[in-house]
C-alpha cells in the first residue's frame, strides 16, 4: 500500500481514509497507538471508494502546445515556435514561447509565477495603503492547503496558481491577507475590514475557491 501515506495524528479516533482533491494523494490518519499494519489492511479493502474518488479529480492540464490557460481574467493560447525567444511573451491572447520544446512547459509555468508575483504584489500595495499599513514582503509559493499567509512580522505570502484564478477571487484573497496586517484573527472586526478593502462581500470568492480550488492544482501536471 505504498500509494498510501499513514499519518498519526494525536487526536485521531479510529481510522479516517481521506483523498486530497489538490494532488490526488490519498492519507490514512491514525491514532498514536493505533497498529499501522491493520489500518492499512482496512485501507485495502477500500480501493473501490478509492478509484470512484480518483475518478472525480480534476482534469490534469499540462502548459503545452495548443493548450489554452486562464491567466488574470484572461485566456491565453500556448503557442510554441522554434525561432522564437526562450522567455515567453504575450501577444495578444497568445503565450509564444520558443526554445527546447520538452522544457516548454516549465518556462511557462516560470512565466505564470514571475506574472503571478507582479500581479499580487502590485494588489498587496494598493489595499495596504487603503488598509494604511506596511508589508514587508511579498512572496509565492506553491502550498496545497491555504491560498495566502500573513506572518506577523508583515511579510505575506500567496500562492502562485491564485494567477490562474479569477480576478475577483484573487483580489478578495489578498485583501484578506492584507486584513490580517491590521487583525491577526477571524473576528468580526476582521471581516468587516476585508470587505471594507475589497469594496464587496467576499463571499463569493470564498465559495468559487471551494467548488474550483482543487483544478487549479492541476494545471501544468500530466
Amino acid at each position: 500500500m505504498s500509494d498510501i501515506q499513514v499519518v498519526r495524528h494525536p487526536r485521531a479516533r479510529g481510522w479516517k481514509l481521506k483523498l486530497d482533491p489538490a494532488t490526488g494523494r490519498a492519507t490514512l490518519t491514525i491514532s498514536p497507538r493505533a497498529r499501522a499494519a491493520d489500518a492499512l489492511a482496512w485501507a485495502h479493502g477500500q480501493q473501490g471508494w478509492l478509484a470512484a474518488q480518483r475518478a472525480q479529480l480534476p482534469e490534469a492540464r499540462p502548459f503545452m502546445q495548443g493548450a489554452t490557460i486562464p491567466v488574470a481574467g484572461d485566456t491565453l493560447a500556448l503557442r510554441w515556435c522554434a525561432d522564437a525567444s526562450r522567455t515567453p511573451r504575450r501577444e495578444g491572447d497568445a503565450l509564444i514561447c520558443g526554445g527546447n520544446v520538452e522544457g516548454f512547459g516549465r518556462r511557462v509555468e516560470r512565466w505564470l509565477m514571475r506574472e503571478s508575483l507582479r500581479v499580487l504584489s502590485a494588489e498587496t500595495g494598493e489595499f495596504a495603503d487603503l488598509a494604511g499599513v506596511s508589508v514587508a514582503r511579498v512572496s509565492i509559493g506553491d502550498p496545497k492547503g491555504r491560498w495566502g499567509s500573513c506572518a506577523s512580522t508583515g511579510a505575506i505570502r500567496y500562492s502562485w496558481r491564485l494567477i490562474l484564478a479569477p480576478a475577483f477571487v484573487r483580489r478578495a484573497t489578498v485583501a484578506h491577507e492584507v486584513a490580517h496586517r491590521v487583525h491577526m484573527n477571524h473576528g468580526p472586526r476582521f471581516h468587516a475590514l476585508v470587505r471594507q478593502l475589497l469594496g464587496e462581500d467576499p463571499a463569493p470568492a470564498r465559495a468559487w475557491l471551494r467548488r474550483h480550488g482543487a483544478e487549479l492544482h492541476w494545471y501544468g501536471r500530466h
